[in-house]
């Protein structure tokens, strides 16, 4: 039997419906966490309300299916038979055509013979009565053939006709049949089609509200921030024991002035020029001038607008806000140079206009902490151009790179010449993550050494146990095997329709599922990117079993950088550093 799940149906269930206590759904960067959860889960419930019929109703059109390739095989080998039949019937009038010539030859010549024939001449013509009965034997024996030779013929002629129309009724039959069982299946796959367009959208959708709920754990761009640093769990009791965690070191992008290290740097009593001078490559600093105007477009995160606002860039550096202006004089002096050099680039030296926020750089309409204005003037026209040229680079700056200096094209944007690769720390080179830890000038940020997430019943940790790991583990294998099986890999305390729990994934693998953590950690090869993760022994992409863990661990536990990845676990972010801590 067919399910079908009417267009009625559909539009009833899609429909959010709002009452003044409920959550607008429809609206998830206004929810707070308990309503991001409340939409998450009402999304859920419709996509089990509509799974049942809609697998019911994909089994029958996979049976129908069957039924259309083995009845589309026997219509292909029965009208091949039609086509030889074809061939027969055309070969057979042919040979009907000439064989009436004949007959028709031979019936003119026999009525010829039979009005003519003199049945006393052949015993007048011959010598003797036996060479007479010879000829009249002969006669005889010619004129049955005739006749056998129209009889034949006429009954081709009622053959003939019966296989012409037997092979029109069968032509007939085969076009209806065809059609009945395409129309059979454009219907069915129609409202399976109906069905799963609105999944999609349901999943489109929850993916939305998952994004909004990972964006309650932010992750600073910039060191001058409102945002609270993250919480490392390190030595924290989770009240369950083993318990294993994933932390992240700093937060994106990684590229250019590390403003955390900056400071460190600044506090061990490097000049900007040392400190610009580790960060960045290829570049000279040069008195560029003052006479450039910089025009600002957009809201800034304080909530102020500009409108072509337009300032000399000494003017609009005063008002920038990127860096604590408390901060040491030469982290102040190297980020204004970097924020000159960055602002020129992007402007082309004024021509274009530049956002007032992280997509730009953020300033406010009035002016910074005096010390930053200090920092700006002690450094006024100087700006960091590409050597050989005069043209200033983009020196982008974040606030935490968690001990490494990566390439922009490391982290998926294009390669340039004035981005490096380093450690970041006194000796320039680490032997392993731990000595990062220990020695990173940007030790000393909140985002420095994190594991992201958290769970009030494990006392507010983003530790996972065991069996979430192993759970892992076995997700990631699986999809090793077969790709297409991600749809089923999501967080099993939030599941989809589609989602397997982790018995179901073990059954999937048989034996090649993993029951234990003996061994976990993630090798270290002086990159400042985490290559290879190891279980058990057997080593696994680092990346792409990062995603696997953003994508199945349960509540908000990630690993960042975090990004949503596609069936080939790869995203626009595959450049984490991180550990794998047990305790």
């Amino acid at each position: 039997m067919v399910i079908v799940i009417s267009t009625f149906l559909l539009l009833s269930i899609s429909v959010f419906a709002q009452t003044s206590a409920e959550p607008d759904c429809n609206k998830p960067w206004e929810l707070s966490t308990g309503d991001l959860q409340y939409c998450i889960e009402k999304i859920d419930a419709e996509i089990k309300a509509l799974a049942p019929a809609q697998e019911k109703n994909k089994q029958e059109l996979t049976k129908l299916r069957a039924q259309i390739d083995d009845l589309n095989k026997r219509i292909s080998a029965i009208s091949n038979q039609l086509k030889t039949v074809e061939v027969d019937i055309k070969q057979r009038e042919e040979d009907l055509a000439f064989t009436q010539e004949i007959f028709e030859e031979k019936a003119s010549n026999h009525y010829r013979f039979i009005r003519l024939y003199d049945p006393i001449l052949p015993f007048l013509a011959s010598e003797d009565a036996a060479q007479a009965f010879r000829e009249i034997n002969f006669r005889q024996r010619a004129a049955d053939d005739d006749r056998k030779t129209m009889e034949n013929y006429a009954q081709d002629l009622i053959q003939l006709k019966a296989d012409k129309e037997s092979l029109e009724k069968n032509k007939e039959s085969l076009a209806a049949a065809q059609k009945k069982i395409a129309d059979q299946e454009k219907f069915l796959a129609g409202e399976v089609s109906k069905v799963e367009t609105y999944l999609a959208s349901l999943s489109a959708k929850q993916q939305e509200l998952l994004a909004a709920k990972f964006a309650s754990l932010p992750v600073p761009l910039l060191a001058q921030t409102s945002l609270k640093g993250c919480v490392s769990d390190l030595g924290k009791s989770s009240g369950f024991s083993p318990r294993y965690g994933f932390f992240s070191y700093g937060v994106p992008n990684k590229v250019g002035l590390n403003q955390y290290g900056a400071k460190g740097r600044a506090e061990a009593g490097q000049s900007y020029t040392e400190i610009l001078g580790a960060y960045y490559a290829n570049f000279q600093i040069v008195d560029y001038g003052t006479g450039f105007n910089i025009r600002v477009n957009g809201t800034n995160p304080y909530g102020e607008t500009f409108s072509n606002e337009t300032y000399n860039i000494e003017e609009y550096l005063k008002r920038l806000y990127e860096m604590p202006p408390s901060w040491d004089p030469k982290a102040l002096q190297a980020q204004a140079i970097a924020a000159r050099s960055y602002a020129l680039a992007a402007t082309n030296n004024g021509q274009n206009s530049i956002l007032p926020n992280e997509y730009g750089q953020v300033v406010k309409k009035g002016y910074n902490d005096s010390r930053w204005v200090d920092a700006v003037v002690a450094t006024i026209g100087k700006v960091m151009v590409q050597s050989g040229t005069n043209t200033p680079i983009s020196a982008w700056y974040s606030s935490t790179h968690g001990g490494v200096v990566l390439r922009s094209g490391q982290i998926g944007w294009s390669d340039t010449p004035w981005t490096k690769q380093a450690i970041d720390n006194p000796s320039g080179s680490a032997g392993s993550a731990g000595d990062i830890r220990s020695n990173a000038y940007d030790k000393q940020s909140p985002w420095f050494f994190c594991d992201w997430g958290y769970r009030s019943q494990y006392n507010n940790t983003a530790w996972l146990t065991e069996e979430e790991v192993v759970d892992i583990v076995n997700a990631y294998i699986l999809w090793e095997k077969d790709n297409s099986k991600i749809i089923h890999l999501s967080q099993t305390d939030k599941p989809t329709g589609e989602t397997w729990s982790a018995e179901r994934v073990r059954q999937e693998l048989g034996g090649s599922a993993i029951s234990s953590i003996s061994s976990i950690s993630v090798d270290w090869d002086g990159s400042g990117i985490s290559k290879t993760i190891r279980v058990n022994g057997k080593g696994y992409d680092a990346q792409k079993f990062k995603n696997m863990v953003n994508l199945r661990a349960p509540a908000n536990i990630q690993i960042k950088p975090s990004c949503q990845p596609d069936s080939g676990l790869n995203c626009n972010k595959m450049y984490a550093l991180y550990e794998v801590v047990r305790e």
